[in-house]
């Protein structure tokens, strides 16, 4: 829906948006949703309550506009999440572009600007915002938007409740949060329990988090404090080359692929009423967190082997002990730590709106890779040789400093027209000090600043309120980027650092206009990306280093229409996306390189997404639904060009279109006390969300001898399987 608090209605209408929503990712600024000169799409409490076993990201992409997520590593809380095109990932080498806050604190982590679904505390989420464009008081990454996650509190939200669901593929899930307030006291805990056996084979995984709020209100002054805290064991087994996924889509290429996360934070926040419309808000966090890796791979010598003496076979005469291991087992350590403060004023003067503040985060990051000799069991899967020793294979120290000063005003122009405009300036700082395997390099420091403006309007006519707007906003290279940018030294992903040659900062420009009535929204859109920060890969690994691309465009148009009869509610959104290169140039992709052209298309990108929902109260407490959702084909990475070898026959292996039906319903039996059930895929329809070309070394689940004859391996797709028919029944108890 557009928004949230929404009021009742008359019927035939459809329900209100929210009345007002965040102007910014932290304080109390608020706006109503009316005067905003861009797209902004809510979830309140009840559409994430309504999730029914779901995660985050997949209630997202539901009840959404304009979002899609690719199932690259195969696991509900390792989805890559885009909107309008832009990511948000936990994936390396994804070019991120979506800004992620909870409760005004960043959570795109430091090393990589990776978005750690799986820390986020689902239970204790009161709402979520995505607001469109490059807006700049989102602050660095909001390229083409940004999420803000709103947590509850005892204050606003007292009471418990308790839900509990189980699913197929072994899925289990529990929430619990409860609430209390006291003069003028307000506490608040949630907490989520997930573990599931996974629908792929090797893909259990497991999490838990906790958050716990305590807060005092008073006459002019009222502070909260917040401790967060989360632990996951999560395993995502990547794609599949076409052969293989044919016959078992529930199979892997290699695994393990097995990630273990850490989180602690702590946040406090005080706001200050000098007077009526007049307030101070001032945070401060510290965020620590730590991820481990183990990833089972085929050894990059032994891959080079094979295609030596594919090309040559005569020159392949080589004594068992002089052929490589055919696997290695990498294992990763990444520390993060992060600190910052944030000091915003908020005036309210009649109808116009002041904003002003700065704020100032802090990072340091350690990172360690290591590699092990292995073998492939008949699985596939990657065992460690006991005769070797793990080797060191990179490590990197880095820092990055933000600092930011904005201001920003919207301004009633007339009883019908709103004028807002803001100003950011960005200074930004990253150093690294990186070990290789050719001992320590010399610490490297680069500093990047930017001033970011936007400017918008609102008109409103009758029951229709047009707006425009334009913005800007930029992103500063991560730490990895920078450890990794040298195409004559590749790296590896989750990440060998080699050298730390200067990246250009991002910088995103948006052109925005459209119209929105009660029940309806439409908008158009045009972002234009320069000196975009994408991974090209070198060989057929892992391998490959960041590099700028000069030009980068997504434009489109997004329709969202809301209707309500009685106990029927219908809801569709349309989103048409074309996100393309928008200079020559030549993309490494690992099998290949692609030469693209101005308006040649972006991997992984629908140009096209409906989405329908249909609500029916059927009876006193129990709601019935459907959900149809359908996307178009999306081009594979590797085959922008439309070609399979770079100088071979012209191949289509663009990823197909569908659609998919999800089922739900909901009694409530008793009051406080609720059953749904939902099924996801309800028709098992065989889909994929992503395709990449790579050479597949285990053709007809046999891995590749050196000298067997076969020739030169050619070009396979590789596909991300989307889930089969997958259903979750729960319980949930309000008291």
């Amino acid at each position: 829906m557009q928004g949230a608090a929404a009021a009742p209605q008359p019927e035939g209408m459809a329900m209100a948006r929210v009345d007002v929503v965040a102007a910014l990712p932290f304080g109390q600024a608020g706006i109503e949703a009316d005067r905003l000169p861009h797209a902004v799409q809510v979830l309140d409490r009840a559409d994430l309550r309504d999730a029914q076993g779901g995660n985050l990201a997949e209630t997202i992409t539901r009840k959404l506009n304009g979002v899609t997520v690719n199932e690259i590593a195969g696991s509900p809380f390792l989805l890559d999440l885009s909107y309008r095109g832009f990511r948000a990932s936990p994936l390396l080498g994804t070019a991120q572009g979506l800004s992620v806050y909870l409760d005004g604190v960043r959570v795109n982590e430091p090393f990589g600007d990776v978005v750690n679904w799986d820390m986020i505390p689902e239970a204790a989420l009161a709402r979520v915002s995505v607001v469109a464009g490059s807006n700049p008081l989102y602050g660095l990454n909001t390229l083409g938007g940004a999420l803000a996650l709103e947590t509850r509190s005892g204050l606003i939200d007292p009471g418990g409740d308790l839900a509990v669901s189980i699913g197929r593929h072994g899925r289990r899930r529990a929430d619990l949060a409860y609430g209390f307030r006291r003069e003028g006291w307000h506490q608040f805990a949630a907490a989520t329990l997930f573990e599931e056996d996974g629908w792929r084979a090797h893909s259990a995984g497991r999490l838990g988090n906790l958050l716990v709020k305590l807060g005092r209100e008073g006459k002019y002054t009222d502070w909260s404090a917040t401790v967060l805290g989360g632990r996951s064991r999560l395993l995502g087994n990547g794609l599949l080359p076409q052969g293989l996924y044919e016959s078992d889509r529930r199979a892997v290429y290699t695994h393990p692929d097995r990630s273990r996360t850490r989180l602690s934070q702590g946040m406090l926040t005080l706001t200050h009423r000098f007077a009526p419309g007049s307030e101070l808000h001032a945070g401060a966090y510290l965020r620590d967190s730590r991820r481990d890796t183990v990833g089972g791979d085929i050894d990059d010598d032994y891959a080079d082997l094979v295609e030596d003496c594919a090309a040559e076979p005569g020159a392949c005469a080589l004594d068992d002990d002089e052929v490589p291991h055919p696997a290695s087992l990498n294992t990763t350590s990444t520390r993060q730590r992060s600190r910052g403060a944030s000091l915003n004023f908020h005036k309210r003067l009649n109808r116009h709106l002041l904003n002003a503040g700065l704020t100032v985060d802090r990072s340091r990051v350690s990172f360690a890779q290591y590699e092990q000799e292995a073998f492939f069991t008949p699985t596939r899967g990657v065992v460690g040789d006991p005769d070797e020793e793990r080797e060191a294979d990179s490590s990197v120290t880095g820092s990055a400093r933000a600092t930011s000063v904005y201001a920003g005003a919207t301004l009633s122009v007339g009883a019908t027209t709103n004028l807002t405009a803001s100003l950011r300036y960005n200074r930004a700082s990253v150093g690294n000090t990186l070990v290789t395997v050719d001992g320590p390099k010399p610490h490297e420091s680069f500093r990047y600043t930017r001033l970011n403006p936007a400017l918008g309007i609102t008109h409103t006519r009758g029951a229709l309120t047009w707006f425009a707007n334009a913005a800007q906003s930029n992103r500063v290279p991560t730490v990895i980027e920078l450890g990794c940018a040298d195409p004559a030294e590749p790296c590896r992903l989750p990440v060998g650092l080699q050298s730390d040659p200067y990246l250009k900062q991002v910088v995103a420009r948006t052109v925005e206009a459209g119209v929105r009535a009660e029940g309806f929204s439409a908008a158009l859109f045009r972002t234009v990306s320069r000196d975009d920060i994408l991974f090209g890969r070198a060989g057929a690994s892992r391998a490959g280093y960041f590099s700028n691309f000069s030009r980068t465009r997504h434009q489109g148009a997004e329709l969202n229409w809301l209707l309500q009869r009685g106990g029927l509610r219908a809801q569709a959104g349309y989103s048409f996306l074309d996100a393309t290169y928008g200079a020559a140039g030549v993309l490494f992709t690992g099998v290949r390189s692609v030469e693209v052209e101005r308006g040649t298309r972006i991997a992984g990108l629908p140009r096209h997404t409906l989405r329908l929902q249909l609500d029916w109260d059927a009876r006193p407490g129990l709601e019935l639904g459907a959900e149809l959702r359908a996307v178009s084909r999306m081009v594979s990475q590797g085959n922008e060009d439309g070609l399979v070898e770079d100088e071979g026959e012209a191949g289509d292996w663009r990823i197909g279109g569908h659609a998919l039906l999800h089922l739900h319903a909901r009694w409530r039996p008793a009051p406080r006390w609720e059953v749904f059930a939902r099924v996801s895929n309800a028709l098992d329809r065989r889909y994929e969300t992503f395709g990449a070309l790579a050479v597949d070394l285990f053709p007809e689940g046999r891995l590749r001898q050196p000298g067997d004859g076969a020739g030169e391996a050619e070009p396979a797709r590789f596909v991300a399987p989307g889930a089969p028919r997958t259903l979750a029944a729960g319980l949930r108890y309000r008291f």
